[in-house]
């Protein structure tokens, strides 16, 4: 239940950058109803035969609410399964997150706020982190796994769980960037700007520099190695991708214009390409999220941190050594 929840919830999450990518989010005025009409019995000729807005937003609420009943059997089949107490309370927690993020999303139809629609974004990807960290920990092989005590271990943990927080930091700032009004001095959009490339810098280095100690240290483990090669590829795309989410939204650089195709670029607002685009970047951008949340919690399981008393040996055993070589 819970991988078949991560499953249900990526794809919610997808739809939903497509609603502010599509500028849907108020292609539907009215919530729980859909134009008056029960959400549920909302006639699909027009759902699906009407104006792309009002499939895309429509759409979005109905796989809202299959990640909310799949959400509601989890927690039954927690209470049924699950013989750990703190395992049956995420369940439980989990459901509460994706039932407050339902009613942000209403809530921002109701009023039309935009601060709402940031706070909606930002609940999303912890709603999906929360998800993949529950299917992480009822799996099968994180019972039987037997930790085993390695003096790098607390090196790699604290490392993939500064990596996970600023990934989430840089999605936070990803979502003040696409919900920015025309009201805004172009100072606050700079700064955001300024602030999300360095945060996304500081998250490469994060990000590569955890793919080389677990290479380095742990590559003869799968749990941890796999999930780094991914997140390294996921990084490497997500370059690609927030570049061109910047050329189909703004241009080339200004640095470009000696060339001739930059300097006849034409942006295109509404195009497939930016569309899809930004939103694939949107969602890469939690898929790093969750990659670095899962690798954080795999090192927690699998590897134990050496007692003081071991390494205060290991140092000792070594001084010999240098004393000879000095």
């Amino acid at each position: 239940m819970a991988v078949l929840l991560v499953c249900a919830t990526f794809p919610l999450l997808w739809v939903g950058g497509l609603v502010t990518s599509t500028d849907s989010g108020m292609a539907v005025p009215d919530w729980p109803n859909t134009y008056g009409y029960n959400m549920f019995l909302y006639p699909w000729r027009t759902w699906f035969w009407g104006p792309w807005d009002i499939f895309v937003e429509h759409g979005h609420r109905m796989l809202g609410a299959a990640v909310g009943v799949l959400a509601i059997l989890l927690v039954v089949a927690a209470c049924l399964r699950e013989p750990r107490v703190w395992v049956r309370w995420a369940a439980v927690g989990v459901l509460l997150l994706v039932s407050v993020q339902g009613v942000l999303g209403g809530t921002r139809v109701l009023r039309d706020s935009r601060p709402i629609a940031q706070l909606h974004a930002c609940v999303g990807p912890l709603c999906f982190a929360l998800c993949v960290a529950l299917a992480t920990i009822t799996a099968r092989w994180w019972s039987a796994a037997e930790p085993r005590t390695d003096s790098r271990a607390s090196k790699i943990q604290r490392l993939a769980i500064a990596t996970t927080a600023i990934a989430y930091l840089q999605l936070v700032l990803g979502s003040f960037l696409r919900h920015v009004t025309i009201d805004e001095a172009p100072s606050v959009f700079r700064l955001f700007v300024i602030f999300h490339l360095i945060v996304a810098a500081a998250l490469v280095v994060h990000v590569f520099w955890l793919a080389a100690r677990i290479g380095t240290g742990f590559r003869h483990e799968p749990l941890l190695w796999r999930p780094a090669v991914v997140l390294v590829a996921l990084v490497i795309a997500q370059l690609g991708l927030g570049g061109v989410t910047w050329l189909t939204h703004y241009g080339p650089p200004t640095w470009l214009s000696q060339y001739d195709w930059a300097a006849g670029y034409t942006i295109q607002a509404g195009s497939l390409t930016q569309i899809h685009a930004t939103t694939a970047h949107v969602a890469a951008g939690s898929l790093i999220l969750v990659t670095a949340l899962a690798i954080a919690l795999r090192s927690c399981r699998l590897l134990r941190a050496a007692p003081a008393a071991a390494r205060n040996g290991i140092v000792a055993a070594r001084m010999p050594a240098l004393e000879a070589v000095r």
